[in-house]
């Protein structure tokens, strides 16, 4: 009989220990700065957001179960972000890796046949059919037509500049043609010069660059050009003439001279694609543009500075066209 006790009790403690919850895999994130987060806003939202999330995850968990955050600003010399990213996925201890860039999936591409474990969440890129990639992105032809229809609206000359950092694909084929088609719909006798200034941070060349295109009668300018764009802002200042601004609130960076913001939701949408990965609820292998109608695209339309610095005309026609986007009765693409 004791020995009979004795067996059950061994079976017993046995099938226990077999059946001992496993305690869950601390997860690991990386944010992969492809800038730096003092220069752009973009970058800095990003940061934030992701952030956000972890924190909100952390909260009430022990040190076990919280996930851990590291972030990366890789600098703003493009040709180091592959051999950076790289280094990050070679470490090979982050569950997800996380960034902001057009650019980002052909880097990541051959990073995933080296490292086929390391899964990516890319913000503001298009990529679709890799189960290691998730990517999300802004729908930046409405937002590029909406920065050049007020800058149609307000220009005196019928004159507007963009000045890029750089030429790639979404600046080439998105934003640059549809802040041409706003301005030209606003105003048929609307003209765009396009200007480069090489890089993401060279302030003198923005305003070397907006000078000149000031000289030639460009009255309305879209700087999208990272560090740069303080040196349009400056000329802007100096000129006086107008900027739209993309993908943030920046009124304050020049009352009176900024006419416009088209602004990005990037912190809350990387906060909602961080909480679903670890939720684990990431929808590997997709891609998804986000606009007007979502919300994850707007055009501000409350900021004093606004009211103050655009007319009441010009901003009516703003909001009836805002509002034709957000019911579907407008489709910019």
């Amino acid at each position: 009989m004791k020995k009979s006790i004795f067996i059950i009790s061994l079976l017993f403690s046995i099938l226990s220990f077999g059946c001992k919850a496993v305690a869950p895999k601390q997860l690991s994130i990386a944010v992969f700065i492809p800038g730096i987060c003092a220069d752009s806003p973009t970058y800095a939202m990003l940061r934030d957001g992701v952030t956000q999330a972890v924190d909100s995850w952390n909260e009430g968990k022990t040190l076990e179960q919280s996930a851990k955050l590291y972030v990366l600003e890789a600098g703003t010399n493009q040709s180091e972000w592959p051999a950076k990213i790289t280094a990050l996925a070679a470490e090979q201890k982050y569950d997800v890796i996380i960034s902001s860039n057009p650019s980002l999936p052909e880097i990541v591409l051959p990073i995933i046949e080296q490292f086929p474990q390391q899964k990516f969440i890319l913000m503001d890129a298009e990529y679709s059919g890799n189960n290691n990639i998730c990517t999300v992105c802004y729908n930046q032809y409405e937002q590029a037509y909406l920065t050049g229809y007020i800058g149609g609206l307000m220009s005196k000359s019928n004159k507007l500049g963009l000045v890029a950092a750089q030429e790639y694909p979404v600046m080439n084929n998105i934003i640059y043609p549809y802040f041409e088609k706003g301005a030209k719909d606003a105003n048929a006798s609307s003209t765009v010069a396009f200007r480069i200034v090489g890089n993401w941070y060279d302030a003198n060349k923005g305003a070397m660059l907006a000078d000149i295109l000031y000289g030639e009668g460009v009255d309305v300018i879209l700087p999208i050009c990272g560090g740069a764009a303080q040196g349009v802002i400056s000329s802007a200042v100096n000129n006086k003439f107008y900027i739209t601004w993309f993908d943030n609130n920046g009124f304050d960076k020049a009352p009176g001279n900024i006419i416009s913001s088209t602004v990005m939701k990037q912190q809350e949408l990387s906060a909602i694609m961080t909480t679903n990965f670890l939720n684990g609820k990431t929808e590997w292998g997709s891609s998804k543009m986000l606009g007007v109608k979502e919300g994850f695209v707007d055009f501000v339309q409350d900021d004093p500075l606004y009211i103050s610095t655009v007319p009441s005309t010009v901003r009516n026609q703003m909001a009836e066209l805002v509002d034709s986007i957000k019911s579907g009765e407008i489709t910019i693409q």
